[in-house]
């Protein structure tokens, strides 16, 4: 047997014996917000900031309340469930989180 015959057997078997690479399942994930989460790196935030920190923390429907005072207030819903939210303007720390009952 020839030398190219031999190498192309070795990498035929290689590769049939070789594992596929099957993908990795897909897998659900929770953020977390509770009372004390920092939205934003403890800078201070707008009231459209605010909203799009918390969409981007799984929220969807956020509208803003109240955005007068110290704190912003917002609902939003998540997981089928409304939310209210209250979080300080001068850090981004989630003040107070209530959930709506309809």
């Amino acid at each position: 047997m020839n030398t190219s015959g031999f190498v192309s057997k070795i990498v035929a078997i290689v590769l049939v014996a070789a594992p596929v690479a099957l993908p990795t399942p897909s897998h659900a994930f929770t953020v977390t917000l509770n009372v004390g989460t920092t939205l934003y790196g403890g800078r201070q935030i707008t009231c459209l900031e605010g909203e799009r920190r918390l969409r981007s923390r799984g929220f969807y429907n956020v509208r803003s309340i109240d955005c007068r005072g110290a704190v912003f207030v917002y609902r939003a819903s998540r997981d089928g469930r409304r939310f209210e939210i209250a979080v300080s303007r001068r850090d981004g720390r989630v003040v107070d989180v209530q959930r709506i009952r309809r």
